[in-house]
């Protein structure tokens, strides 16, 4: 793989677009970038990382600021990489999440990530894929390294340098699973784990409901007591045992069910005997008392029997008299219809009299033709009549046809006005609608605004907050530079006095008769001497002071940067209005927009009275014909409605003759004929009402004569009513068959010779009570073994199938075990080293392997790098351990021991080695550009000498090595240099 140029924009500290162009460096083979600290010289490497994965490796734990602080809310972020590999040639390009202006509404909203993959394919680029998804598909397959991979084998990247070298075994055993893929090593560890896991649950269930079932027969033993000679159970013996011992137990308890059983069935015959005796007693007992009650019964019945005979005597004479009743009924009903038949003709005949009518003959047909001949002379009189009655009605119906003559006539001079008036108004409200429109026509620019001068004013209130947060972040800038600027000058101080006391320090570990450990000499004429000592972990202090001033420098650089960029974004949209100007433009703006509101909801009102009084005129023209028409056909009515009055008037007069009314004429004459028939009807109906009687008289005297009453009287008295007869007769009935019953009851018992004195029933009770008690407790005792004994066979035999189950169990077990912890190292591999472990053991050594073939060179024999599988310490994970072989000492010591430029010289030894085992597992890609950035600063002359000679060797094969430092001394070595600096406005750009 081999980068050709890189553009960034917007992106860390490059605002501007900057163009980074690999191939000018083609020839050269190695470049320099350059800078001061903090310029910019690792984003280089972070937007590469960016355009081709996503993200950026310093920001892996913290805030991803990867859109530049300096950007205005209108540029853009983006960063474009153009690679080939032997597939072809490729260019990425990808933007950051970021805030933008908002296109609609004022504010920000949010710009999404976008990324772009593009092919050159006969002489142009054409577009392969532009979804985040898509594009990294198609990057896996044409750069064919993960992202751990590219940050070991092409960008060596800051802080991530040496970690591979000095970390421990779990930590290097992370970095080697993410650069490798061993996670299915893993898995198939888990999932060994997982099957053992189970295995073990499952045996241990097993043996839980074993040891559970067998604990629940034993305390069944022992509270049936039936552990026989022993006592007590057996004591730490094996399940087996327990089991048989168990079986023994059930024995004595099937034979204590036997013992239980006879015992309850010889309990249950006594029961049965004293319950028949029993039964016995109580028949005897209810015998006794029958008979007595029956005798009482018998003796009750006698003493009513006068009384019963006296019923019977009543019951005979009432019946014989009832022959007797309809004729005897018959008669006084004839005779009371006379009596009222002659008081109902005196009282007809005096009122006749009283009408003053005279006939010279009255009689029943006389006063019947008298009366027919009146009511005819009536019935003439009827409409009249008629008519003198509705006098009053017709009277007011006139008066009411006069007042809805006066009506209509006030409605139609009503309406007239109306219609002479509305002209008038309809102009008015045409006019004022006219004004409403014009005023609501203007409702949308006055909100659009209002809308604006509300921006304005809370662009200008948030200006002023920020001007004073700004003054403060100022003051905070400067001290913060302040305080970089001393810790600076502290450090190089420091390293200062550390390099020239370096001479001091090694001679204080120098021995008499002890080769020097830098010439090798046994002798030591003149050591140096230490006067000014600085160790290593001061110059470390310092330089942590220095960092943590840096950092706190950036952050108050940000925070000015980013309170300016806001104050210049809130002056611009405040458009140099101040907070009160503001606040007035509001106010206004306001006022006119809901004036303008209100003329739009008052402009619907018009139209709606408009609309109105449109159709009330019309609606008035068609109601005034309508009036017209009304008030003629009343003046009809009321012409009809005299005219009826009058002929009424005549009618009357004619009726009335000499009688203040009609009606009273009619009521006389209607009174004589009413008394007429009256009188008639009361002569006919009294000769009908003789004639019955005379006849029910003689029936009545011939029923007495041939009964054995001597007259009516006494055949009343002797009468008795139905329900009187049915009582009486009831009444005998039932003394007769209640003595017929009680003489049957009791002939039997008398029959039976039982005791007069009464039966005691308690002694046969207590012999019952005593057996059934002595048959309950029997049954429990059985019910109770027989349960004991259900239950202990149960859980023997579920305890004996369970056992001889988890006995095949725990051999699979066994076998699964062994190999789950072989594959996890445990048990007996003593190094501890799993599967996925020992894999990447094997990886590592040919890293190492790899990396000694310049670390030999490098360090000119003396150092070797070896794999290590020494057992860790506190019983950690071994196997991945790398310890340094100095060939001056003949032995092996940690790497941390090694100073810092021989750790640097190792970790890039190392760090080339993973890269060429990396690249070999990945299909052998070809690497031709690769970036060193880490701090070559801490090298001393020979040292970096060395690093660079090794770096020299890397160019051949047309390869490209970037390296990232700010030495002098590189500087003038390597000639072809991409510099980065800080303008002064803050952003950083690329020359």
């Amino acid at each position: 793989m081999r980068l050709h140029r890189l553009e960034i924009e917007g992106f860390g500290p490059f605002l501007a677009r900057q163009i980074v162009d690999f191939d000018a460096f083609a020839d050269d083979g190695i470049f320099l970038i350059a800078g001061r600290t903090g310029a910019g010289k690792s984003s280089i490497l972070d937007a590469v990382c960016f355009a081709l994965y996503g993200s950026v490796p310093r920001y892996e734990g913290g805030d991803k600021r990867l859109r530049s602080d300096h950007c205005e809310p209108d540029d853009r972020s983006e960063v474009v990489v153009e690679f080939s590999t032997g597939a072809g040639r490729y260019r990425v390009t990808r933007s950051p999440e970021y805030l933008r202006p908002a296109k609609r509404g004022g504010g920000l909203t949010k710009q999404n990530s976008a990324v772009q993959l593009d092919a050159f394919i006969d002489g142009g680029w054409v577009t392969l894929a532009a979804k985040e998804k898509r594009v990294a598909d198609e990057l896996d397959g044409i750069v064919q390294l993960s992202r751990e991979q590219f940050l070991q084998v092409i960008l060596l990247a800051q802080n991530r340098f040496a970690r591979f070298l000095l970390a421990d075994s779990k930590e290097r055993q992370a970095l080697l699973r993410r650069l490798f893929g061993t996670e299915r090593f893993e898995d198939v560890q888990a999932r060994f784990d997982e099957r053992r896991r189970a295995s073990e649950n499952a045996l241990a269930g097993a043996s839980a409901r074993v040891d559970a079932r067998i604990d629940e027969a034993e305390r069944v033993v022992t509270d049936g007591e039936l552990w026989g000679d022993a006592g007590t159970a057996p004591e730490s013996v094996a399940t087996a045992e327990r089991i048989e011992a168990l079986r023994a137990a059930l024995g004595r308890a099937e034979y204590r069910v036997e013992r239980r059983t006879a015992e309850r069935d010889d309990a249950e015959k006594a029961l049965q005997k004293a319950e028949s005796a029993l039964t016995a007693v109580r028949e005897d007992r209810a015998a006794q008392q029958e008979r007595d009650r029956a005798r009482d019964a018998l003796a009750q019945l006698d003493a009513e029997q006068p009384a019963i005979d006296e019923a019977r005597r009543a019951l005979d004479r009432a019946r014989a008299a009832e022959a007797l009743r309809a004729t005897i009924a018959a008669a006084s009903r004839a005779e009371s219809a006379r009596d009222a038949a002659v008081v109902a003709e005196s009282a007809a005949r005096a009122a006749w009299d009283a009408t003053g009518a005279e006939l010279d003959e009255v009689s029943a047909e006389t006063l019947e033709a008298w009366a027919a001949e009146r009511t005819r002379e009536s019935g003439a009189w009827a409409r009249a009549a008629e008519l003198e009655g509705g006098r009053t009605a017709l009277r007011a119906e006139i008066e009411g046809a006069e007042i809805v003559v006066e009506a209509a006539t006030a409605r139609v001079a009503e309406g007239d006005e109306q219609r002479t008036a509305l002209p008038e108004r309809l102009a008015e409200l045409t006019a004022q609608r006219d004004r409403a429109r014009r005023s609501a026509d203007r409702t949308d620019d006055l909100a659009r605004a209002l809308a604006s001068a509300g921006a304005r004013r809370d662009a200008a209130a948030e200006a002023a907050r920020i001007i004073g947060e700004l003054e403060s972040a100022d003051r905070e800038l400067a001290e913060a530079s302040t305080v970089l600027a001393e810790a600076q000058t502290a450090l190089a101080q420091l390293r200062r006095r550390r390099l020239d006391g370096f001479a001091g320090e090694l001679a204080t570990a120098l021995v008499a008769g002890e080769p020097c450990s830098v010439c090798g000499s046994t002798e030591h004429p003149a050591p140096a001497v230490h006067t000014d000592p600085v160790s290593a972990e001061d110059v470390e202090r310092a330089e942590r002071e220095r960092d943590a001033a840096q950092t706190a420098e950036r952050a108050a650089q940000t925070r000015s940067a980013e309170l300016t960029s806001r104050l210049s974004a809130a002056v611009a949209i405040a458009d140099g209005l101040g907070v009160d100007a503001a606040e007035s433009e509001v106010a206004a703006a306001g006022d006119a927009h809901e004036a303008a509101v209100a003329a739009g909801a008052e402009l619907a009102a018009l139209d709606e009275q408009i609309a109105q009084a449109t159709a009330a005129t019309s609606a008035l023209a068609q109601e005034r014909e309508d009036a017209a028409a009304a008030l003629a056909a009343a003046r009809e009515a009321l012409a009809l409605l005299a005219q009826r009055e009058q002929d009424a008037a005549t009618q009357i007069a004619d009726a009335r003759g000499a009688f203040e009314t009609v009606a009273e004429r009619i009521a006389h004459v209607g009174g004589q004929a009413s008394a007429a028939r009256t009188l008639a009807s009361a002569l006919t109906e009294r000769a009908r009402i003789e004639q019955e009687f005379a006849e029910a008289k003689s029936e009545q005297d011939s029923a007495l004569t041939a009964s054995d009453f001597d007259d009516a009287t006494a055949a009343r008295t002797a009468m008795r009513s139905a329900a009187e007869q049915e009582a009486l007769d009831a009444r005998i009935q039932a003394h007769r068959v209640q003595c017929e019953k009680e003489r049957a009851l009791l002939l039997p018992l008398e029959m039976r010779t039982l005791p007069e004195e009464t039966i005691d029933l308690a002694p046969a009770e207590h012999a019952a009570a005593d057996a059934r008690s002595a048959w309950k407790t029997a049954t429990d005792a059985a019910g109770r073994v027989e349960a004991m004994t259900d239950q202990l066979r149960r859980l023997i035999d579920s305890a004996a199938s369970e056992h001889a189950r988890s006995a095949e169990q725990q051999a699979d077990h066994e076998v699964l075990r062994g190999l789950a912890d072989t594959v996890a190292g445990r048990a007996g591999n003593t190094h501890k080293m799993s599967l996925e472990t020992f894999v990447l053991a094997a990886e590592l050594e040919e890293i190492v392997d790899a990396a000694n073939r310049r670390l030999s060179d490098m360090s000119t024999g003396r150092y070797q790098l070896q794999h290590s599988d020494a057992l860790a310490s506190r019983g950690a994970a071994s196997g991945l351990g790398i310890v340094v072989f100095d060939a001056f000492t003949g032995q092996t010591r940690p790497a941390q021991s090694l100073s810092g430029g021989e750790t640097f010289l190792s970790s890039l030894a190392l760090a080339l080695g993973l890269a060429e085992v990396v690249t070999a597992r990945a299909g052998g890609i070809q690497l031709d550009t690769l970036f060193i950035d880490e701090g070559f600063g801490s090298l001393d002359a020979d040292t970096l000498e060395v690093a660079m000679r090794t770096l020299d060797e890397l160019r051949s094969g047309g390869r490209t090595v970037g390296v990232i430092s700010h030495v002098e001394s590189m500087q003038e070595q390597i000639p072809a240099q991409v510099v980065v600096e800080q303008t002064p406005a803050g952003p950083s750009r690329i020359r």
